[in-house]
């Protein structure tokens, strides 16, 4: 599942500031399953979150991924009760291919942990609060600002869990290879030449950019050249071929059939389609 291609949906949201009345509504342990996700960050308060077959006791800080159909239960310390920010949403893969919108309703699961304890919650908790409050005064136009603070909450969700990976320094380093291939795109590049960029073995590097892009070096490489490709084509002061030489393709049919096989159609006719119609 590819996190860019995802289109959300959000259900509600909640903001429990004081919660005086737990102790009349639950005085036990509350059980539930839910068939969409939550994300609940707790800002205060005591208590019990058990999911999963584990059982977290519960402090300020912690941010709880609830997943659909899982059962889950609550319980609360009724001298202290829990206070927390939390939004229900749903969301489906979203991909576009030989001119097709393609839909995936499949539940897919976000790569992020039941329970993560941050170091400094604060920059989370300032975004998830203005979700909730986005989301409560229902101002015009309130769904689509949420969507995209929801958005905004979740890179800062997987960028606060990269800042606390162990293997933060081997992201760094992909980040610093990805930036190497933007500055020389139009060149050819080894494998050797980013490993002693980074000062990795070459199978060491390989293995970690694949486990922290999803792609291949040259997958990567070749759909970012191929992405430039499209932008240069719908310029339309090129042709294919110079394009092609452009990007470091020493073989324009070999450049065409890379193009077919990311973006669906040739060159040629992307060209047709897009510019030449005009």
């Amino acid at each position: 599942m590819d996190k860019n291609n995802l289109y959300f949906h959000i259900h509600y949201c909640t903001h429990r500031e004081t919660y005086e009345d737990w102790k009349q509504k639950h005085k036990k342990k509350i059980a539930r399953k839910i068939n969409h996700h939550e994300l609940f960050l707790v800002t205060g308060g005591k208590g019990y979150i058990s999911t999963e077959n584990r059982e977290f006791f519960v402090e300020k800080g912690m941010l709880f991924y609830l997943k659909p159909d899982v059962f889950h239960s609550i319980e609360p310390n009724l001298s202290e009760p829990l206070t927390f920010l939390s939004v229900h949403f749903s969301f489906i893969c979203v991909n576009f291919c030989n001119d097709k919108w393609n839909l995936s309703t499949e539940i897919e699961y976000l790569k992020f942990p039941t329970m993560q304890k941050f170091k400094n919650h604060y920059p989370l908790f300032h975004i998830f609060k203005k979700l909730v409050e986005t989301w409560s005064t229902k101002l015009p136009d309130y769904e689509f600002s949420c969507r995209m603070i929801l958005e905004e909450l979740l890179l800062e969700i997987h960028d606060n869990l990269k800042r606390q990976d162990t293997n933060y320094s081997s992201t760094l380093k992909v980040e610093k290879i990805i930036k190497y291939l933007h500055e020389n795109i139009n060149k050819s590049i080894t494998l050797k030449e980013l490993s002693d960029l980074v000062s990795f073995s070459p199978s060491y590097l390989s293995r970690t950019f694949k486990d922290t892009t999803g792609y291949s070096i040259i997958e990567f490489f070749n759909k970012m050249k191929i992405d430039k490709a499209e932008a240069l084509i719908m310029v339309g002061d090129k042709k294919i071929k110079e394009i092609s030489e452009l990007l470091g393709f020493k073989d324009e049919f070999y450049f065409s059939r890379l193009f077919k096989k990311i973006k669906g159609i040739s060159p040629k006719e992307f060209y047709n389609k897009n510019v030449h119609e005009y």
